[in-house]
């Protein structure tokens, strides 16, 4: 599969020709002050031909990206709300590569000009895919279910973020990686705002700057931080009704002044939902067991997210951001257990658990972030600080009432209590050489402490005593130091990029109650890089561009993954850890096409070995109890290719729509018997929006998946489909969002598995289908963008030198 990856890249590359000389320009704008003006908008005319337009926007640095036609002359157009409009004429010359044009300010248009360039939902930045979350967050309540409605990521039951078919992206806020479980991340993104969100990047093949254990890809939020000019802000307020209601309120407040900008994020809501799990397990000839869990989890969650830039002068920008969040995560769970014998249909035994747990945490999360501007062409210095504290106490109620053959109820209680510290500090240097080389190196330390202290105790009639299947007390420490270097070079129509990160571990464990289960584990591992892109065509105007990116990546168990203390869920059910847990390793290699940075194609592999799954046994000495745990089972190979295509706008309506493919083909040992399991899924995702005036729009938005897969489940088809509409009130300053999430109730599934001496079969589903009312007032100054258009078609021919 490699070599035909290679082989067809370079076929295809190579079958064009490029028949005039292009050079890559870059255009500055600034203010008086040198302070880069971010998000303007940039149009170049070919001076020869007026229908031949490229256009594009102002980076954080003020600076704006074309190829232009060797000695030919265009005109540009140069404007930003509050700005007053720059026309020039220039000549494409290898003397200039970087042209920098001063913006006046222009109060008196400050009320009323509206810049309209158009803000793509979706778009390809180099190895990375840069999603405009603004049309998604007009119809959401949290950034969570923006997560969910975003083209092309599957978040699962669980609260797991998917970019493929088998591992879980890692998750960054402001590109700091969540050190947290999965219930842990899912709580933050709930109680952030959803028009807090500034863009999220998608990287499935992220490069040597990244942690080399992202081989599920990386999805990073970028919280909003500010405008360039005057005092800005919303505020929020919605509900949604299921089966249980969620309600939020929000506020958001964004101010410059001068070299000072400053944000603050205020978000409050209460949510309740329910799941249902039904799950059937044969364990001998002739019995099974039947259980039936019906979970609600109703909470409260508060969120203030703070921070503060300061420009110190023309190279130095220093910002901190802060977030404060607190949750009160209840659940309250009825389960009830039947173990019967299949050929009389007898009951023999009929237990009920009742579980209700009262929790309650906050987080601290702080960063401080430093810039230094080294020159005017994008070389910098950066270094980043961050701290999180995270506090979980948990206290529970359990009951086991045995209604056949009956007995006594079993109850008691459980404290809970997790404490979580997570240190990280990082320097980059990105750095512009002559003959168009950039280098990049970096160093990362990070440290993470882990507390767990657990008592529970039982009560039968009047008796109390402690229960030391369930009581436990470990702390776990690791630290991870990562040193990389990448550089990149263009050559004509080629860009290479090649680096490699070191990355050393240590992890110490120390499991005090019941069983001392300390474990220690040292290792240093080296994951190279390599990313080649090439422009290949231009369609109807439109420039083809293609890429090829390796990189190989490790995933890292966990603690909760290698500590052997057993963890009681029920009297059928216990899960336990894997001291010899060895880390898996994953070597992707992709390759894709995208049109203007607008993604469209893409296939590739992924090859990882030792990969550890989450799998079931019986015990043998009493098959009616099973325990979970985890496995080095073998090595996987997943084959996967991805289509995303847009309508351009016709009139006022547009589309996106996507699919991907994965194959895995597992191969290795279970149960100390040979496995081979082979499964392909498909996954089909779009957005549609239509505008029926200037003030009104409805919007469409799902997935759906055929023949799913979690680990070794196989799951029926199951999907998603969302109706927005919204309408704007009071000169565009009040939005009014009706939305219906999971319409058809079709986002839930059936589910089986048959591997070894496992054989169980069920079904489960949750409280996704909603209707809601949002409401957004804006007030302030605000740039307006238009974001209608997904992939960024302009109606005008672009350049087709």
């Amino acid at each position: 599969m490699k070599k035909v990856i290679l082989l067809s890249y370079f076929t295809f590359c190579f079958s064009f020709l490029s028949f005039s000389q292009v050079l890559p320009i870059s255009i500055q704008l600034t203010e008086n002050n040198q302070s880069p003006i971010i998000g303007a908008t940039i149009r170049i005319v070919n001076r020869a031909d007026s229908t031949k337009v490229l256009s594009n926007t102002t980076d954080t640095l003020g600076i704006a990206r074309f190829n232009l036609v060797l000695n030919q002359q265009y005109n540009i157009y140069a404007t930003s709300i509050g700005y007053k409009p720059i026309v020039k004429g220039i000549r494409a010359t290898e003397k200039q590569p970087l042209l920098k044009f001063v913006m006046e300010a222009d109060n008196q248009l400050l009320g009323d000009v509206v810049v309209t360039a158009r803000k793509p939902l979706i778009q390809q930045e180099d190895d990375k895919t840069i999603v405009d979350p603004e049309p998604i967050a007009n119809t959401s309540t949290s950034a969570y279910e923006v997560m969910e409605k975003i083209p092309g990521l599957f978040v699962d039951q669980d609260g797991n973020i998917y970019l493929s078919n088998s591992t879980p992206a890692t998750i960054y806020i402001n590109g700091r990686e969540q050190k947290m479980s999965t219930a842990d991340i899912a709580a933050i993104l709930k109680s952030l705002p959803p028009n807090s969100i500034e863009k999220v990047e998608i990287l499935r093949t992220p490069s040597a700057k990244y942690d080399a254990s992202g081989s599920g890809g990386v999805v990073n939020v970028i919280l909003k931080k500010g405008v360039k000019i005057g005092l800005t802000g919303s505020i929020s307020a919605g509900a949604n009704q299921g089966r249980y209601g969620n309600q939020f309120i929000g506020l958001s407040l964004n101010n410059s002044s001068g070299k000072l900008t400053s944000f603050l994020n205020l978000n409050y809501s209460h949510r309740n939902s329910f799941e249902e799990i039904q799950t059937t397990r044969r364990f001998s000839a002739d019995r099974e067991i039947f259980q039936n869990a019906y979970t609600t989890f109703p909470g409260n969650m508060a969120y203030a997210g703070f921070g503060i830039g300061y420009e110190l002068n023309k190279k130095w920008e220093l910002n901190y951001d802060g977030r404060l969040s607190y949750n009160q995560n209840n659940s309250s769970a009825n389960n009830e257990s039947i173990i019967r014998n299949l050929s009389s249909a007898e009951v023999l035994t009929n237990n009920i658990n009742t579980t209700n747990n009262r929790g309650n945490n906050y987080g601290i999360n702080q960063g401080i972030n430093a810039k230094y501007k080294i020159d005017s062409l994008g070389s910098e210095w950066t270094t980043d600080i961050a701290y999180n504290y995270f506090n979980n106490q948990t206290d529970q109620v359990f009951n086991t009432a045995y209604v056949l053959p009956a007995n006594t109820d079993l109850g008691g209680t459980g404290d809970i209590g997790n404490k979580r510290t997570f240190i990280s500090a990082q320097t980059d240097v990105k750095y512009k050489l002559p003959y168009k080389i950039t280098l990049e190196s970096g160093l990362k330390a990070t440290y993470q402490a882990f507390k767990n202290t657990t008592n529970y105790y039982t009560k039968i009639g009047e008796q109390q005593s402690i229960d030391m299947s369930r009581t436990a007390q470990f702390d776990y420490n690791e630290s991870i130091y990562a040193a990389y270097v990448q550089i990149s070079k263009s050559f004509g129509e080629f860009i290479l990029k090649v680096g490699t990160r070191l990355e050393n571990t240590n992890m110490d464990g120390q499991q005090r109650v019941p069983t001392d289960t300390s474990f220690k584990i040292n290792r240093t591992d080296l994951f190279p890089y390599v990313y080649l892109s090439r422009k290949v065509a231009k369609i109807a105007g439109y420039e083809l561009r293609a890429y090829l990116v390796h990189r190989r990546s490790i995933t890292r168990p966990v603690y909760e993954y290698l500590n052997p203390s057993p963890r009681f869920i029920d009297q059928y059910l216990y899960e336990a850890g894997n001291p010899t847990l060895r880390p898996q390793f994953t070597q992707n290699f992709e390759a894709n096409i995208s049109i203007e940075d607008r993604p469209i194609f893409a296939i590739g592999r992924n090859y990882t070995q030792d990969i550890f799954t989450n799998v079931i046994y019986q015990n043998p000495t009493n098959p009616s109890i099973a325990y979970r745990t985890y496995d080095n089972l073998g090595k996987n190979q997943e084959t996967y290719f991805r289509l995303l295509g847009a309508v351009p706008p016709v009139n006022r309506y547009f589309f996106v729509a996507g699919a991907q493919f994965n194959y895995n083909d597992y191969n290795g040992l279970y149960e100390n018997a040979p496995l081979s399991f082979q499964r392909g899924s498909w996954s089909f995702f779009t957005f549609h929006q239509f505008k029926v005036d200037k003030v009104t729009n409805i919007s469409l938005n799902g997935f759906f998946r055929l023949k799913g897969q979690l680990q070794f489940y196989e799951l029926s088809n199951f999907g998603n489909l969302n109706l927005n509409v919204n309408r704007q009130f009071f000169n565009k300053k009040l939005t009014v969002t009706l939305s219906m999430n999971d319409v058809f109730y079709t986002n839930k599934n059936n589910f089986t598995i048959n591997q070894g001496s496992i054989s169980a079969f069920g079904f489960r589903r949750a409280d996704t289908r909603r209707v809601g009312l949002n409401l957004r007032y804006n007030f302030g100054f605000r740039k307006k963008e238009e974001s209608g258009n997904p992939l960024n078609f302009d109606t005008l021919e672009r350049s087709s030198n």
